[in-house]
């Protein structure tokens, strides 16, 4: 993720959910099953592994069975090991008992969950090396490996794990983005090696992200079991000799072929708390249920539509009505650059709370900044005796919400639509509008000469951001 924006927020099961993911995930669930088998006839190497003539009994411990029983029992070993779920009483003699931290697992969801976090962490760790196979071929004499063989970075080949998890994170919590679908095994590969600004990658690019892929299919298979996602692999059939016969009749345009993966809720939590633990802001949807009104709206400012609303939902339902109206009134308030943006949201907000609200609404009526937005309200509603607005107050309310949408969404459609609207509605808008009292006003008519088609109301719009910036000072 080398955008440095805020990400969007990320909408999270409940701790207890989750913490039963966890608990069923196939690798943790082995780990603790053999935390409680080993005894005292138990015995581990030098390195903390089983050694290799109780591996047969750890696998049929486990239910495996085939020619991956007993590596697939070592790798729960060493999670069961790595999270303190068994501890090695004498090294000397190999000897291990249950770990202080077996308990944990029957405890509450922030225990169960400190638990995976940490079997994530040596899971992660694995899924970034190569090949057993590998491994092997790169042995010396001396029974070392040799890296430089390897064409192995460990650095680069966490840096670029990492990279794909957060570029998949990213994906997954956008507002566009797959949500609870599934991403294709290129895509995810290509976000990684081809340039943003790239048209058509060349041959040589095309082959990295199919090397890239390749190194991801094994990965992701590494981290299914502890259930960071879900991974459909790549049809071994595309990996199969050219001179061999196909053994069925295979749709070469089925892009699930090549690897489908996506974030599970586990996933997305044990992401989160990584990003989090990097210093990396990984907002969520809840975060500000328990803050003021300002931390709301300030908040949400950066938010997509509907987690935004998410967001408001859940801090008005800790409120009583009323008050929580008059407390985003009054932190919709102020002249900074920011603050249309609050009082945007401040009125997505209000939309959402029933008409018991009435009376704070109608409080600010006679305040410059919040008199138009609560005249809004109040009609929309069907409140009789509303006073209507001033021409001033009309104009500063245009302005205001220009400026909003240009900070929300900056030159969208909707906003050009707007502008256009605007323009054609009042034939003397510019002229009066460049002496609107508001902050924003010559920005926002700077925006309307960029926004609009016509050349001659452009011109007038850029004509009268210029009054509006000599009427400032600026």
């Amino acid at each position: 993720m080398s955008d440095s924006s805020p990400l969007p927020p990320v909408r999270l099961h409940p701790e207890a959910e989750l913490a039963r993911d966890a608990l069923s995930t196939p690798l943790l669930t082995r780990a603790a099953r053999l935390a409680r088998w080993a005894g005292e006839d138990t015995r581990v190497d030098a390195g903390g592994g089983l050694v290799e003539e109780q591996l047969p009994a750890a696998a049929s411990e486990l239910g495996l069975t085939g020619d991956d029983a007993a590596a697939c029992a070592s790798e729960a070993w060493r999670v069961a090991l790595d999270t303190g779920l068994v501890e090695i009483v004498d090294e000397e003699e190999g000897t291990v008992a249950a770990g202080a931290d077996l308990a944990l697992l029957t405890g509450s969801p922030q225990d169960v969950l400190g638990v995976w976090l940490t079997a994530l962490e040596t899971v992660l760790a694995d899924a970034s090396v190569p090949d057993l196979d590998d491994l092997v071929d790169a042995l010396d004499e001396g029974g070392e490996v040799d890296l430089t063989s390897l064409d192995w970075d460990p650095q680069a080949e966490q840096e670029f794990l990492d990279g794909v998890l957060g570029n998949l994170y990213l994906l997954t919590v956008s507002e566009d983005g797959p949500g609870d679908g599934t991403v294709p095994l290129p895509a995810l590969a290509a976000s990684m090696i081809v340039p943003s600004d790239m048209g058509e990658p060349t041959n040589d690019v095309l082959e990295q992200v199919s090397d890239a892929m390749m190194r991801l299919d094994d990965q992701f298979r590494i981290l299914e079991p502890i259930g960071l996602v879900a991974y459909r692999p790549v049809d071994e059939a595309l990996m199969a000799d050219t001179d061999e016969e196909p053994a069925a009749v295979v749709d070469e345009t089925d892009v699930s072929r090549y690897g489908m993966v996506r974030l599970t809720p586990l996933g997305l939590y044990g992401l989160r708390s990584r990003l989090l633990e990097a210093g990396i802001a990984a907002p969520a949807v809840g975060d500000l249920a328990d803050k003021g009104g300002d931390a709301l709206l300030d908040g949400t400012a950066v938010f997509p539509p509907s987690a935004a609303q998410a967001e408001t939902e859940q801090w008005l339902a800790r409120r009583e009505p009323l008050a929580a109206a008059r407390e985003l009134l009054g932190a919709a308030r102020g002249g900074d650059q920011g603050a249309p943006l609050r009082r945007l949201r401040c009125q997505q907000a209000l939309s959402l709370v029933g008409t018991v609200a009435e009376p704070a609404l109608r409080e600010v009526l006679d305040d410059p900044e919040l008199g138009g937005l609560a005249r809004v309200w109040l009609v929309e509603r069907g409140f009789e005796d509303v006073p209507a607005p001033s021409q001033d107050m009309v104009f500063w309310l245009t302005v205001d919400t220009i400026a909003a949408q240009l900070a929300a969404e900056g030159n969208s459609e909707e906003l050009q639509g707007l502008v256009e609207g605007l323009a054609q509605q009042h034939g003397g808008f510019f002229a009066a509008a460049w002496r609107v009292d508001h902050p924003a006003t010559a920005d926002v008519l700077e925006a309307m000469g960029r926004l609009h088609p016509d050349k001659k109301v452009a011109k007038e719009a850029r004509k009268a951001a210029f009054k509006a910036r000599s009427q400032q000072g600026g």
